[in-house]
Order: structure tokens, then C-alpha cells, then sequence
């Protein structure tokens, strides 16, 4: 089972969700921040880091020996990331996709692959979940590369838990493809509805079954709760506006061991999502 945590817009309450259903589940669990831009689960988990391993990603570099300047490779590439410029081909490595299209079109074979960085995945364990990790490097831009390492790093053996970055762009979507179940968290305020929208066309495209997990949800307004019953969106949890829970989160520390009731809470989050998928229900998210 894979279960992607996601939310239209940073804020809601989407790691707070993910950290503590993998808590919830324990030693049969993992936990996967792919959240790489603004990684932050481990300061929940505070797993031991047992190994990091570098990631990096194919670019072209150009033989000027061989090259005749065809431009070829040039008028494959739809992200620019190669030009002709004069007797000169110009490498932009940093808007690179690593599809390896430049090399196969090369007559001359005049284009070889080399790696750039994209930063590094981090593998620990703690008393529950087990945790992988990606930090995208400094500067870097290209998160998708990243993300589908940390994902292919999952144990197929155990329940994955995705902590997804926020947003409806494409590192969301690199984070929530393939996985079971889009868990989506929101908070019942205009923005959260607004951006609620969007993730539901996001998943909607993707074709996953969906769920909706309100968080402040003693706060704004019902309309949120109106749309997700309109959309046919299931509403699997709430989490109220109380200053326990903020402290909790303030000092690092997980819902589920700050107040033992919420673990039973999780772990019924997790059957719930569990009997959703086992009955094939259609995407929560049809036309209306």
C-alpha cells in the first residue's frame, strides 16, 4: 500500500499528517519525504541516519571534435538545453531533463552523458517507521529527478507513507504517481478551498482514489466541507484548532505519543484508507 500525503498549498498540515500516521503504523511502515526542497519529517521521526547516497542526473557533454555542427540535437531538445551558436554547441545543464534524446539522434555520435548532482537521499531507522529521505541541492531547481529516486528507494514489503511536497506542480505529481490513495489535507479557510480545487484536479488527472483530512477544522467556514461532500470527496479525518496540538508541534513532538488517543485515530485513518482502496472506489473527484 501506498499512501501519498499531499495538499494544494504549504502550511495545512500535511507533514503533521504523514509523520504521524507512519508513527501510527509503526515497524510496518516507511515514511518517505519528498518534500525535497523543505525536508522535514526527520525532525519528527528523528531517525539515525545509517547512509546518504548522492543523486545525480544525465547531461549531455558535447565531443567539439566530432561534432559537425548538424544541430540535430539542438531541434530534439524541448526544454532548450542545448543550442548551436555559431561553430560553438552550448550546454545549459541546469535546464537539462536527462532524457538521453540528444545522444540517440547524434549522427556523428559526438554526444557522451555525464551526471550533475541533484542532491542526496538520506536512509534511517527510529522506534517506528523507517525513514528515506531526499534533500535537493542548493540552487538546484529539478526536483521530479529527485523524488522518483526516493520513491524507487521504497520497500515494497511494507506500508509507504509519502510525504509529498505541497502544491499541484509537477514534483507534486512525481511524488503522488503510483501510489494507492492521495491522502489531501486542508484547512477550512478561502485559501484552503481555492487550492483544494486544484489538488483535486491533480489527482483527478492521475486517476487515484482520494480522501480528505481537514486540519483547524474548528476554524473559517463549512464551504470546504461542502465541496468535498459535492465532489463526492470522502472526509477521513479532522484535527481541531487546539493549543495542545500546537505546542506538540512546536517542540518537534508527535501527535500520536503527545496524546495516546490520536494513535487509535491514525490507525483507524489507515483502515479507512485501506477499505476505500480494497473496494476499488472510483476517484472521489467526478465531474459534478
Amino acid at each position: 500500500m501506498i499512501v501519498s500525503v499531499a495538499s494544494g498549498k504549504g502550511g495545512t498540515g500535511k507533514t503533521t499528517l504523514a509523520v504521524n500516521l507512519a508513527a501510527a503504523l509503526g515497524r510496518k511502515a516507511q515514511l518517505l519525504d519528498c518534500d525535497v526542497e523543505e525536508p522535514n519529517a526527520h525532525l519528527f521521526l528523528r531517525p539515525e541516519i545509517s547512509h546518504s547516497r548522492k543523486v545525480g542526473t544525465p547531461v549531455p557533454l558535447v565531443d567539439a571534435d566530432r561534432c559537425t555542427l548538424c544541430r540535430k540535437c539542438a531541434e530534439i531538445c524541448r526544454f532548450n538545453a542545448i543550442a548551436v551558436a555559431g561553430r560553438q554547441v552550448l550546454v545549459f545543464a541546469d535546464l537539462c531533463h536527462g532524457c538521453g534524446g540528444c545522444t540517440l539522434v547524434c549522427p556523428e555520435q559526438a554526444i557522451a552523458e555525464v551526471d550533475r548532482e541533484l542532491g542526496a537521499i538520506d536512509f534511517g531507522t527510529c522506534a517506528g517507521p523507517d525513514y528515506v529521505g531526499g534533500r535537493l541541492r542548493v540552487g538546484e531547481a529539478m526536483a521530479p529527478p529527485l523524488i522518483k529516486q526516493v520513491r524507487a528507494a521504497a520497500d515494497p514489503r511494507r506500508i509507504t507513507v509519502v510525504d509529498a511536497p505541497p502544491g499541484t506542480s509537477c514534483p507534486v505529481i512525481a511524488a503522488m504517481h503510483g501510489a494507492d490513495f492521495v491522502l489531501l489535507v486542508t484547512e477550512p479557510t478561502p485559501f484552503g478551498l481555492h487550492d483544494l480545487r486544484l489538488a483535486v484536479e491533480a489527482v483527478r488527472l492521475l486517476g487515484i482514489p482520494a480522501g480528505l483530512a481537514v486540519n483547524r477544522a474548528d476554524l473559517g467556514d463549512d464551504a470546504v466541507f461542502a465541496y468535498a461532500e459535492q465532489q463526492g470527496l470522502p472526509l477521513l479525518m479532522r484535527i481541531p484548532f487546539d493549543r495542545a496540538i500546537a505546542e506538540a508541534y512546536s517542540r518537534g513532538q508527535l501527535l500520536v505519543d503527545a496524546d495516546p488517543c490520536w494513535r487509535g485515530q491514525f490507525q483507524a485513518l489507515y483502515r479507512a484508507i485501506e477499505t476505500l482502496v480494497r473496494q476499488g472506489g472510483a476517484v472521489p473527484c467526478a465531474n459534478s
